[in-house]
């Protein structure tokens, strides 16, 4: 069997399958999002910022069609400049995918998000990967990354876990009529097995942590007790004693 690369596996009915979820899922996640740069980090044949409002909005990449050409691994983006990175299937295909969250942890201002979307391994079709003969394949040849570890990476990042979502509880077979029969699955997923989708999103906050000191008010303290007016007792006195 010929390798398959990313695009022509998107270009199957399965991938077509996939695709139609995560744009659904996008669009409806960073139309809420506001602030002034958007990034997108691969994929730059399909739009996932097309609902954000955003002003100034790219695609960084190392693809043709790219915004941007350049790798996650390095952006040649300013620290904290941007407000929202979209980053859908790009941990599980880099051979350092800690580099590219800390990259993202950089270019991200204060209060910044980023919105993760990956393969799930602990799903059908992470079983799949493990069995397929085709593993040189796309999707098949990624790392997928359980969530619980993204988590635990994101967190040392110092962001903070907002929402996530699992979909694609069906198999993953590549025959429309396969797919329509177990499309059962979809509805009863979130219900009976919520973890074990095939695809998760996960969105979070780039959170800073910092200390101020307060300290007491020892000039108002003074100031007031200045104005106590001890004087004016004891011009009273004065004239008390002068009558």
């Amino acid at each position: 069997m010929p390798i398959q690369n990313q695009q022509q596996w998107f270009e199957s009915y399965l991938g077509q399958y996939l695709l139609e979820i995560e744009q659904i899922h996008f669009d409806q996640v960073v139309m809420n999002i506001f602030g002034y740069n958007a990034i997108q980090i691969g994929f730059p044949q399909y739009d996932f910022l097309r609902t954000n409002r955003m002003p100034f909005k790219f695609c960084a990449d190392t693809e043709r069609g790219a915004t941007l050409l350049a790798s996650p691994d390095f952006l040649p983006i300013e620290s904290n400049s941007i407000d929202l990175v979209v980053l859908p299937h790009v941990l599980e295909f880099r051979s350092n995918p800690h580099q590219v969250l800390r990259e993202v942890q950089r270019i991200l201002l204060a209060e910044g998000q980023v919105i993760i979307c990956g393969f799930n391994p602990m799903s059908l079709w992470g079983v799949r990967k493990w069995f397929d003969s085709s593993k040189h394949n796309f999707p098949w040849n990624g790392n997928f990354i359980t969530l619980p570890r993204l988590k635990d990476w994101l967190t040392l990042l110092d962001f903070e876990m907002t929402s996530g979502r699992v979909v694609c509880y069906s198999p993953p077979i590549n025959q429309e009529k396969w797919l329509k029969r177990f499309n059962f699955m979809e509805h009863m997923g979130n219900r009976w097995w919520p973890i074990s989708g095939g695809v998760y999103f996960l969105q979070a906050i780039k959170r800073t942590y910092g200390m101020r000191v307060i300290k007491p008010a020892w000039k108002n303290s003074l100031a007031s007790k200045r104005r106590i007016a001890p004087a004016t007792n004891k011009i009273n006195y004065s004239i008390t004693k002068k009558y």
